[in-house]
């Protein structure tokens, strides 16, 4: 607990820094606070060169990140998240001091000279590395190191967007993955140090100033019902476009990597030159977007011109984050939306505002798939507890949807294409590499779904499994039934309780026999019996049974054997 709030306080102050320096290279390389709010205004320390400042900008500034990164760390590079979340899953948390300082100096340039990215994802490596390095300091232990790791990203993400809750939720939800007391105490001391910090340097203020919204017909439900749905789709075309643009950059770029982000600045200056609400974060452009201050067809133009400002970005070597941006064309959706249904049906659609705000939630929930972050955090940045239930509805909606269209999400995407598999074993791993099919023990006969539950009771005490599969009167699968299952079904209703064993089957995660051992290891530990059926992918029947031992046999024989797998 003192270690959190140790890791709290120095997340917050580095947030500062961050913010800081930010604002400083935000104001030398275009003049201004905040270019996206000018529209296109002279930078007056070099007023000879115009509007034509943002096509200089990201390339002066590419001068000078782009070596910074490529000499001291390159993990620095991109937008952040998936590197802390790789360091969690894969390497025991650790994290290398110096992201803290080389992350800080190059997302503070890449922003401040126009890049169009957000500022959370280097926050939660910054945070991140000061928690590692705080744990290996320590002598943490690797579970202990992950906690730590985790308390650093909250304290970046509650000190930089002035939002506690949604900092301790985003690191549970993304970072770490799990839900526990300790994590949650954790989390919290580090994210309201993290906050007190923040608030005495910016303020307690929203990160938004709306008016009070509310739902008056019961239609405009199904109205964010389906912006939810849209948003779902927007977000995962967003992910998608992302590492198409960076996959572009990579095939068109065949030098050395320190003088790419200032090759590519010019590209990224164009769109700037074109669209100046594109520098930066752009912050005053969603704002004045939410307050219907534009046109659908500019809106749209801004949503497209986002994706491609901030593909190009991290496409050319930039460092930032991608929460901004999904915020960002989350508004520019919503309230393109919100002007057309209001456009169609007058009398019932409600404010644009209110569906600009929910559109920047349901982008990032179908690009993150973290819907309880997304809730949170946008409460928390608008302090508009008005629209929460039409905002869990379309968040709610689309994760779900997000789940249907992908795998993956914005930022679990990066890894895979990279070869890595969050859930599988380690790259290069011969422990838990194995295919299930290699391991497996043979079936136990199944039980048949109409067997009464008293003999079912009787083989299954038998058995020495713990729990049986189950197939009904076709021979098709129809889950497990385990002992316990039946105990207290026959104990606590025994006049009620079920004439068929059947009605008690349940159908455990999936393991398939091509599946890695390591990533079947999830489900087995999550069954309630002793093991869980193999099933063929081709039919999905079971075939072979994996159980406690025979994992750890596997894992056993790949440990005596280095040669294996």
């Amino acid at each position: 607990m003192f270690l959190a709030v140790v890791i709290g306080a120095g997340a917050g102050a580095g947030s500062v820094v961050f913010r800081w320096c930010i604002q400083a290279f935000t104001h030398l390389f275009s003049g201004h606070a905040d270019y996206a709010a000018t529209t296109g205004a002279d930078n007056p320390h070099v007023p000879w060169l115009g509007r034509y400042v943002v096509l200089l900008a990201p390339v002066v500034g590419g001068l000078l990140y782009g070596p910074l990164v490529d000499r001291f760390a390159r993990e620095a590079r991109g937008h952040g998240v998936p590197e802390v979340m790789l360091a969690v899953a894969q390497r025991g948390g650790r994290i290398s001091p110096k992201v803290a300082v080389v992350k800080t100096l190059a997302s503070a340039l890449t922003i401040g000279s126009g890049g169009s990215v957000g500022r959370e994802g280097p926050i939660v490596q910054i945070g991140s590395a000061l928690g590692s390095t705080l744990g290996r300091m320590t002598a943490a232990t690797e579970g202990r190191m992950k906690l730590l790791v985790a308390c650093g990203a909250a304290g970046g993400i509650a000190a930089t967007f002035n939002a506690p809750l949604a900092g301790v939720f985003f690191a549970m939800e993304l970072i770490l993955g799990t839900f526990s007391a300790e994590a949650f105490g954790a989390t919290v001391l580090a994210s309201v140090t993290a906050s007190v910090i923040g608030r005495a340097a910016f303020g307690d203020t929203a990160f938004l100033d709306l008016p009070d919204f509310h739902v008056a017909h019961l239609p405009q439900y199904g109205l964010f019902a389906l912006l939810g749905v849209v948003a779902a789709m927007v977000g995962v075309g967003f992910s998608r476009f992302l590492y198409l643009v960076e996959d572009a950059c990579d095939w068109l770029w065949r030098g050395p990597e320190w003088p790419r982000p200032a090759v590519g600045g010019l590209a990224l200056g164009l769109v700037l030159l074109a669209l100046p609400q594109m520098y930066g974060v752009g912050y005053p452009v969603l704002e004045r977007a939410t307050e219907g201050g534009y046109a659908i067809g500019f809106l749209l133009l801004l949503l497209v011109g986002k994706m491609l400002a901030t593909s190009l970005t991290i496409g050319i070597g930039g460092s930032g984050g991608v929460f901004a941006p999904s915020l960002f064309i989350g508004a520019m959706l919503g309230a393109a939306y919100g002007i057309g249904v209001h456009d169609l049906l007058p009398g019932t659609a409600g404010a644009v505002g209110a569906y600009a705000l929910v559109g920047m939630g349901a982008v990032f929930a179908g690009a993150s798939r973290a819907p309880i972050t997304a809730v949170v955090i946008l409460f928390e940045l608008t302090g508009e507890y008005s629209i929460i239930l039409p905002l869990m509805l379309a968040i709610v909606l689309a994760t779900a949807t997000s789940r249907l269209l992908t795998r993956d999400t914005i930022y679990t995407l990066k890894l895979r294409r990279r070869g890595i598999d969050m859930e599988g074993p380690v790259r290069g791993a011969r422990i838990g590499a194995q295919r299930v099919g290699a391991v497996m023990e043979t079936l136990p006969s199944p039980l048949p779904s109409s067997m009464a539950l008293t003999d079912a009771a009787d083989l299954l005490r038998l058995s020495g499994h713990g729990a049986l599969p189950v197939l009904d009167d076709a021979g098709k699968y129809v889950g497990v039934v385990t002992a316990q299952a039946v105990a207290e079904a026959l104990a606590e209703q025994p006049d009620a309780a079920p004439a068929r064993i059947g009605e008690l089957a349940e159908p455990p995660a999936p393991v398939t026999v091509d599946q890695p051992l390591a990533q079947a290891l999830h489900a087995l530990l999550a069954s309630a019996g002793t093991g869980v059926p193999v099933l063929d992918p081709a039919y999905g029947g079971p075939v072979g049974w994996l159980s406690h031992q025979s994992a750890l046999r596997a894992v056993h024989d790949a440990a005596a054997h280095p040669t294996y797998g």
